[in-house]
């Protein structure tokens, strides 16, 4: 089975891509949705998150208050530190695990959406990576419609590798600038790629 690494950059369509592939019948796994699972009510992961941050960032219903965890880590490098050590090695294994079910299903293929791929290493348990991305003008103007102030948007695109440096260290590039036509054409040359490598 193939393994796929997907990364970009903050606002640049990895959901849009990893969509479009799974329409295709690929399995993907979104490692954001995962963080999600992880700190719903009952999950060990939310204890240990108000443990090391105060149960004060719990709402009545015991539920992660998701908005202010980002304001605290994404302002305090090692809040965020803190906060990736308690989640990031139960997001792995959750993925790691998802891969070994679908190898022992047969699956040809499988995609990891990981946007923290390289500064986690986990490129090391993937066969190949693909960054999609697209300029700092339209990057801005996608975070900027989600209703981001500035200072929000600078801040998280601090809190990861520069764009330039995830294209580099990636296999394939998706350019994310136009229509999810042109980006489903990519994929589809990506996916062309790999079968002939393979």
């Amino acid at each position: 089975m193939i393994t796929i690494g997907l990364t970009g950059g903050i606002g640049m369509g990895k959901s849009a891509a990893a969509d479009l592939i799974a329409k295709r019948g690929i399995p993907v796994i979104d490692t954001d949705l995962l963080a999600r699972e992880l700190v719903r009510p009952g999950q060990p992961a939310l204890g240990e998150i108000a443990g090391a941050f105060g149960r004060e960032l719990l709402d009545e219903e015991g539920q992660l208050k998701r908005g202010e965890v980002a304001r605290i880590v994404f302002s305090d490098p090692a809040a965020r530190q803190k906060l990736e050590s308690i989640l990031h090695p139960k997001i792995r294994r959750h993925w790691l695990e998802q891969i070994s079910v679908w190898k022992g299903e047969g699956k040809a293929m499988a995609i990891v959406v990981i946007p923290l791929l390289f500064e986690t290493d986990a490129q090391k348990e993937l066969n190949t990576t693909v960054c999609i991305a697209c300029s700092a003008e339209t990057q801005h103007e996608r975070l900027s419609a989600r209703g981001w102030p500035d200072n929000q948007i600078q801040q998280r695109i601090a809190a990861q590798l520069p764009i330039q440096e995830k294209i580099s260290r990636s296999d394939f590039v998706l350019w994310n600038e136009a229509s999810l036509e042109l980006l489903s054409e990519q994929i589809d040359l990506v996916f062309r790629a790999l079968q002939v490598s393979n």
